[in-house]
């Protein structure tokens, strides 16, 4: 054990000298190195005549006045004797005799400047604060100026590494120096590297503030200009009742229905001989009115190439309220194609001049979507109806409400306007279709049919253009077909798959259109009771509404785009693709010279040519 220790420290004691030996060859080097890097600066500053060197003269200094340099006397003298007499720096004449002897410290100045009364060097800067207090020269005490010190050119000083740092100990501890001030500055980068970290990451929380404020902002100005494109439109409403009051007698409205007598269905009034009379009438007026013109186009008609040459004329999405957007249905004044009544998604149902391009009155009430309306052929009423379960009669004059007819317990799928102008027919998810007279709010009759297992909702309903017949949709894909008079049954239409969506007459009584969720709309002759042509429209297509024009010429579909077909030959005429959303309604103007559609894009769009 011993003899193994003894060994370890032998091997310890010989690294040991062999790592101090290594130091003081190290330390030779560097001396040396030290040395020679002071040599070589000398000769450098002396070749290059630059200033004077950071080493004393051996022999007497002089100062040449030419380049203001100190040289060793005896070298300069032999080369101005070697050189004809030149300075050796900048080649000009210089004597002997100019050359201003100095003396000089072991101490090298940072500025130094030569007296010309005692030839000695002195720091410029303590030499004249004695100057500026006594005058004199500091060692021979002669007069003298600040402005006879001759500065003497230099380079700046590199002070040489004192005797004392070339030691083992004093390179570690400048090694050790040198290692605390690189900790320190990577200290402070990292302390500053962590302030700009914080700085970003708090410019870029600002930034995706500011993008959620302009996002805000964005939205809010979008919604401004909608605003804006509303109020536009909206600018004619103040001058509506003088513009438009009702050419015929308004009738006497009562009081609006409060939701405390809003609460029940009223009770049916009965159908009394004297309205079934006057329906009668007017059935067998239209029927004459109807033989008597007989087969001829109507004089202006547009024809079938005017169709397909139909361009978009004009679009309005400011007729409703942009945030809850979407026009869900739409009607046609017959007496002034011009003026249009559409039901929106916003609960409000508005009246739109289109020559003027502003809105006449907005009827508000509902308390849900308006889901269907008919603007009065004769009378500046316009009706609506809503899932709300309410029917309203609206005078367009005064934007008021004159009728509230309570017909259904459930939501209101289908009105329909009787010929005379005085009845109108309803429908509701409640399985009845009701009778009802505009005039009095009344409810003539009501009616659900229980002849199957099953009663099926009714979807819609649609008045035949006589008026004693009319036909309703039904959930179960059913189209029934009712006697008015009696209030029963007559005939059934089976084929479609889906809820019926709409139903619409010929103007010459013997088509009836009607369409569903399965993408075709199927024609049917009343005379015959059949399905005699199906128009397919392409899968997944959605049918909304369908239209016949006045004339019962062209058949209008919209849903998926805007279609018209030329009645008899069912041939396809025009498709407008113009519509964002599904297009919700669609009516013809005055002999087909336009077409009017209404979509879920909240626009209110005018066919026509240009």
């Amino acid at each position: 054990m011993t003899r193994k220790t003894h060994g370890t420290l032998e091997i310890l004691m010989f690294f040991s000298l062999m790592a101090l030996l290594v130091l003081m060859l190290l330390h030779a080097w560097l001396c040396r190195r030290s040395e020679e890097k002071k040599k070589k600066s000398y000769d450098k500053e002396i070749e290059s005549g630059d200033g004077v060197s950071n080493e004393v003269p051996e022999h007497p200094a002089v100062v040449s006045p030419v380049s203001g340099l100190i040289f060793e006397k005896q070298l300069i003298e032999r080369y101005m004797i070697s050189e004809n007499g030149t300075d050796p720096l900048n080649r000009e004449k210089l004597q002997v005799e100019l050359l201003v002897g100095i003396k000089i410290s072991n101490e090298v100045p940072e500025h130094p400047v030569v007296s010309p009364v005692s030839g000695h060097v002195f720091e410029k800067r303590l030499i004249e604060k004695y100057i500026s207090e006594n005058g004199t020269d500091p060692l021979n005490g002669e007069k003298l100026q600040v402005e006879l010190l001759v500065d003497i050119k230099m380079t700046p000083l590199v002070k040489p590494r004192p005797p004392s740092a070339t030691s083992i100990p004093a390179i570690l501890k400048a090694l050790q120096d040198e290692w605390d001030a690189v900790m320190l500055h990577t200290f402070t980068l990292r302390q500053q590297l962590q302030t700009a970290r914080q700085e970003l990451s708090h410019a870029l929380y600002q930034h995706d503030a500011a993008c959620r404020v302009i996002a805000r902002l964005t939205k809010e100005v979008t919604a401004a200009r909608e605003a804006l494109a509303t109020l536009k439109p909206q600018a004619g409403i103040t001058a509506a009742p003088g513009a438009y009051a009702a050419p015929a007698p308004q009738p006497a409205y009562a009081a609006e229905a409060g939701p405390e007598s809003a609460q029940q269905p009223i009770e049916e009034a009965g159908m009394s001989e004297e309205v079934i009379q006057k329906l009668q009438d007017k059935a067998t007026l239209l029927t004459a009115e109807r033989k008597k013109r007989g087969k001829t186009v109507p004089e202006g008609l547009a024809t079938s190439e005017d169709i397909r040459n139909f361009r978009q004329l004009a679009s309005h999405t400011g007729v409703h309220s942009a945030s809850v957007p979407g026009i869900l249905c739409l009607d046609v004044c017959l007496r002034d194609t011009s003026r249009i009544v559409t039901g929106g998604n916003d609960k409000t149902a508005v009246v739109f001049n289109k020559d003027t391009e502003q809105v006449m009155a907005i009827l508000k009430g509902h308390t849900k979507k308006v889901t269907s309306v008919i603007y009065h052929p004769d009378e500046e009423l316009v009706i609506t109806a809503s899932p709300d379960a309410s029917i309203r009669v609206w005078g367009v004059a005064n934007a008021q409400c004159g009728q509230m007819i309570r017909a259904h317990e459930a939501p209101v799928t289908g009105i329909s306007l009787h010929a005379t102008g005085d009845y109108l027919l309803s429908c509701s998810t409640d399985m009845h279709w009701a009778f009802s007279d505009i005039r009095t709010g009344r409810v003539l009759t009501k009616v659900c049919d229980k002849s199957g297992s099953s009663v099926p909702a009714l979807t819609c309903a649609q008045f035949h253009p006589d008026g004693l017949i009319f036909a309703t949709g039904t959930e179960d894909s059913v189209i029934k077909i009712w006697d008015l008079k009696e209030r029963a049954n007559v005939a059934n239409f089976q084929g479609h798959q889906g809820p019926v969506s709409s139903i619409s007459f010929s103007e010459n009584g013997y088509y009836l259109a009607t369409s569903a969720e399965d993408s075709v709309v199927k024609l049917w002759d009343l005379r015959k009771l059949k399905n005699f042509k199906t128009l397919q429209l392409g899968d997944n297509f959605e049918v909304k509404a369908l239209c016949f024009d006045q004339s019962g010429t062209y058949l209008a579909v919209a849903g998926t785009d805007v279609r018209v077909y030329l009645c008899k030959q069912w041939n396809e005429l025009a498709v407008f693709n113009d519509h964002t959303a599904t297009a919700t309604g669609v009516r013809f103007g005055t002999n087909a010279n336009f077409i009017a559609s209404a979509s879920m894009d909240r626009s209110l769009k005018f066919f026509g040519q240009q």
